[in-house]
């Protein structure tokens, strides 16, 4: 049981810094769309200078890249948040059935991190793209 708690703390843990990166890459690319104006190809840029220097590393498409910025635009007021407290995250022994809940009043969840970032990237995506009103996206 120990193991299997370590491991999906780590799992939530990765995905939260992950979600929170995405968020960051998006407010910077804002700011120096902002800056630069739309006719800077800052996004095609920035994609093709992560894949020459960094061959190796996935997720970072000029899709993607433009999906980061969406993100950082759909939630503004994220802002930069410390660490994730998933060590206070405790893991039933048994699977539990999660009913869905009246929408969200507030942008974190109960381990103090936005909601959002405890998605998965995929989902995020999917929600912005189908669910348009904020405190529907929230309640899914």
């Amino acid at each position: 049981m120990r193991i299997r708690t370590a491991q999906i703390k780590a799992t939530l843990s990765a995905n939260c810094e992950m979600i929170l990166m995405y968020w960051d890459i998006g407010r910077m690319i804002a700011e120096r769309q902002k800056r630069e104006g739309w006719g800077a190809s800052v996004i095609p840029r920035l994609a093709r200078d992560i894949r020459n220097d960094l061959p190796e590393v996935k997720g970072f498409s000029e899709r993607n890249i433009k999906l980061m910025t969406q993100f950082h635009r759909e939630y503004p007021s994220l802002g930069p948040i410390g660490q994730p407290s998933v060590a206070q995250l405790a893991v039933p022994a048994e699977p539990r059935v999660i009913l869905p809940q009246p929408a969200a009043k507030s942008v974190l969840g109960g381990n103090g991190q936005p909601i959002v970032a405890q998605l998965p990237w995929a989902h995020n995506v999917l929600l912005m793209q189908k669910v348009k009103d904020l405190p529907t996206r929230y309640w899914y």
